[in-house]
């Protein structure tokens, strides 16, 4: 796996993202209730704190957990919530070991149906239905990893342009695209919240 990814639009922490399976997951797993760029620089951030090149996943696995919750913590802090995500971060490196030897990319190396590689994905500690969705989007659109059926095993992730997600991300335009989106998203779900109230109250 070597490809140029755009998602931090970070040069140094999109590189790593391009090279290193086990970053992308992670990269993956921080991307909630902070901006994409900043998740997706994380595993940059981690690797750089912990003085390596790469993120190693019998490293973070063994890694006492106070300390390695002090790395995520350190002065700017990986994520909003950077104790639970150190958690959730050696318990996907803990199960990687376990499954997989510590190779992020036996995950998907040699799947050969998309319905099969949504379920491996969805198995990963911090991994629902839509979080393995999307990476499995990514997967299909922009790392070269297209098992039969993985368009539709990724749902509306896996549509081409469907700019919904960090799938789509190829540069600040595309960025754009998908943060909109995401707003649209956001804004339709408060509404059908306050009608539902209104409703409610209405009654």
């Amino acid at each position: 796996m070597d490809v140029t990814l755009h998602l931090a639009q970070d040069p140094a922490a999109d590189a790593l993202l391009g090279r290193s399976p086990l970053a992308a997951l992670v990269g993956m797993l921080l991307d909630q209730q902070v901006p994409m760029e900043w998740a997706f620089k994380g595993p940059r951030t981690i690797a750089d704190r912990l003085g390596a090149d790469d993120l190693d996943a019998h490293e973070i696995a063994a890694q006492d957990p106070e300390a390695f919750a002090a790395v995520l913590s350190e002065k700017p802090a990986v994520h909003r919530y950077p104790g639970s995500m150190a958690k959730r971060i050696q318990q996907l490196c803990q199960y990687l070991v376990e499954h997989y030897d510590g190779n992020a990319e036996l995950v998907w190396k040699g799947v050969a149906d998309g319905r099969e590689l949504l379920r491996r994905l969805e198995e990963l500690p911090g991994f629902g239905r839509q979080k393995a969705q999307i990476f499995l989007a990514l997967l299909g659109k922009q790392l070269g990893v297209t098992p039969e059926g993985w368009r539709e095993a990724a749902g509306a992730y896996g549509e081409a342009e469907s700019f919904r997600s960090v799938a789509d991300i190829t540069g600040p335009e595309s960025l754009a695209r998908v943060r909109a989106h995401k707003q649209e998203m956001k804004t339709a779900a408060k509404a059908t919240k306050s009608a539902k109230s209104t409703k409610s109250a209405g009654r």
